[in-house]
């Protein structure tokens, strides 16, 4: 047996040396040149469908994203102490408190409960990185915004995405004779303001520059609306030529833009804004004197204030609905001047016939 085992291992020994020493034949004829592909493209400014190494340079490169992200920082978007503590992480509030959860929204619809928040960034509001074209400078969610009161708001610069959250979330007050709170049944021209968050909600400035959405009470003054609404959008006064930490991407009014319509060194032109402001302290105090808002200090020791729950006049009502939307406004009338003036004036003007009524 181990004769015919030594001698199958020396007979395949020598078919591998046999095949070992088999030599290739003379090389074939050189076969035709491919033809050359195209050369890629370098974007430059302006050009359609570039994807070479400028489209991307044209953000990281230099100082550009940089600028853009100094700016940024300044904004309290970028910070998330307005956006995104306190409701960010609740699905029914992420699709504005949260970066993800606005594109989520804007995807699907809708945002999941289970989607970790965060602060708005560059992708919230731009569609990067997907054609490494031009086109990802594009803007995400920029459709015309329905808002409550029966206004379309429709700017294409840019200014739909900021509609898309600072409008009003709820109507305002109106007569609920028959309905029930707490075992009460309501009767004719009464109104319960059944929650301590009760109000247009907090970013309410797309209602306010359209005229749309407040309760406007009967008086003395006209509702009619200043020229900003035709003329300019959020973007025309936010995001102007970066200049003493306005405008840019820092999305805070800039002076600079006020100045190329209007003669003024301060964003008080006129006194408009110390009107308001005298308005809206006038029309708080008489709301307190009616016992629908109440102060209280703040862990910073600001004083804060907010509706009683309960049940009242649905003038009263529509008087706190109006004190707080143009409060948490915050331009102090810029964004509309003679519809902000009408609102406050009739209200005003109610509330001081409440007052007397006690």
């Amino acid at each position: 047996m181990k004769i015919k085992f030594i001698l199958s291992l020396v007979l395949m020994s020598v078919v591998l040396i046999f095949a070992s020493c088999v030599k290739e034949g003379p090389a074939g004829a050189a076969g035709l040149n491919g033809v050359d592909g195209v050369d890629g493209v370098d974007g430059v400014d302006g050009a359609d469908g570039a994807a070479g190494t400028v489209t991307c340079l044209a953000c990281h490169s230099g100082t550009k994203i940089a600028e853009r992200q100094f700016q940024y920082a300044a904004s309290q978007h970028k910070s998330g102490s307005k956006s995104l503590a306190y409701a960010g992480g609740r699905s029914s509030c992420g699709q504005c408190h949260s970066g993800s959860g606005y594109i989520e929204h804007h995807t699907i619809g809708k945002v999941s409960d289970n989607t970790t928040p965060d602060a708005i960034n560059c992708e919230t509001c731009h569609t990067l990185h997907q054609t490494f074209t031009y086109d990802d400078f594009g803007f995400r969610g920029n459709d015309a915004v329905e808002l409550l009161g029966g206004a379309s708001f429709d700017k294409a610069d840019g200014a739909n995405m900021c509609a898309n959250c600072h409008q009003t979330r709820r109507t305002g007050a109106y007569d609920q004779a028959g309905e029930e709170y707490n075992g009460y049944t309501l009767v004719e021209g009464e109104f319960a303001l059944t929650s301590s968050h009760w109000g247009p909600h907090h970013g309410p400035q797309a209602n306010l520059l359209m005229g749309v959405g407040f309760d406007e009470i009967e008086g003395s003054a006209a509702y009619n609306t200043a020229n900003h609404t035709a003329e300019t959008s959020c973007v025309t006064c936010h995001m102007g030529d970066y200049t003493d930490k306005q405008g840019g991407h820092s999305w805070k009014a800039s002076l600079e833009s006020c100045q190329e319509c209007h003669a003024t060194t301060s964003f008080d032109y006129g006194s408009k804004q110390s009107v308001t402001a005298a308005q809206l302290l006038e029309l708080r105090e008489l709301l307190e004197e009616l016992h629908i808002v109440h102060g209280e200090l703040n862990d910073d020791g600001d004083m804060e204030y907010h509706p009683v729950t309960g049940v009242y006049p649905v003038a009263v009502a529509s008087g706190y609905f109006n004190w707080v939307g143009i409060t948490e406004d915050r331009s102090l009338g810029v964004h509309n001047p003679k519809y902000i003036t009408a609102l406050l004036v009739n209200t005003i003007e109610a509330m001081k016939e409440e007052v007397a009524k006690k």
